[in-house]
């Protein structure tokens, strides 16, 4: 055989080891990107992103998230989605919209929640969600408690903050409706759609 031909042989084998170790590889880097801490966003970016998403109420927008952000620091995810809820005593609270990370990708949630207490009405809003201290995108996949209360009629504008342990999220909503009234409740992030609050 002679040198040339055993030069493309080798060659031949060097770049099918190449593509079999990239391969085995790919799975590792997805899982290593999946596990990686999200990067902390800027007030900045934040303002940019709200401000394509909520249009008229982004003057509002930003001073809810410039008085968050100085209260809380900058989060390291937000989400953005939209929501329904009604309540007579006891409600309920759907929601969808995607979760936006700096550095780890985009993941779509969903979310659910049951509350009681002095709330009546109902609402369809618009929501920002500014999530701290997430570890991992899955992080965000948990129950988020804490009393949420709501005073706008016909529309309006309203920040709560709800946690688990050390995480957090607090929702900005621009919503439509009528609601009156302050609850106790929590937010379970799923990913996947369920009618069930609980």
């Amino acid at each position: 055989m002679n040198a040339p031909i055993r030069r493309r042989r080798a060659m031949a084998t060097l770049a099918g080891l190449a593509i079999c170790a990239a391969a085995s590889l790919a799975p590792g880097l997805a899982f290593a990107q999946q596990e990686e801490r999200p990067q902390r966003i800027s007030s900045n970016e934040l303002i940019d992103s709200g401000h394509r998403f909520f249009g008229s109420v982004s003057r509002d927008l930003a001073l809810a998230i410039q008085k968050a952000v100085s209260r809380w620091g900058e989060p390291n995810g937000y989400i953005l989605g939209q929501e329904g809820s009604g309540a007579f005593i006891g409600g309920l609270r759907y929601g969808e919209g995607t979760l936006f990370t700096r550095n780890v990708g985009d993941r779509k949630v969903f979310w659910q929640g049951p509350s009681v207490g002095w709330d009546f009405g109902g609402d369809g809003a618009r929501t920002m969600m500014l999530v701290y201290n997430l570890s991992r995108v899955d992080g965000v996949f948990s129950r988020f408690g804490g009393v949420a209360g709501s005073a706008y009629i016909v529309g309006g504008f309203g920040v709560t903050a709800l946690g688990d342990g050390d995480m957090m999220v607090v929702p900005i909503k621009s919503g439509v409706g009528a609601r009156l009234g302050i609850n106790l409740g929590y937010l379970k992030f799923t990913p996947t759609a369920t009618w069930n609050p609980f």
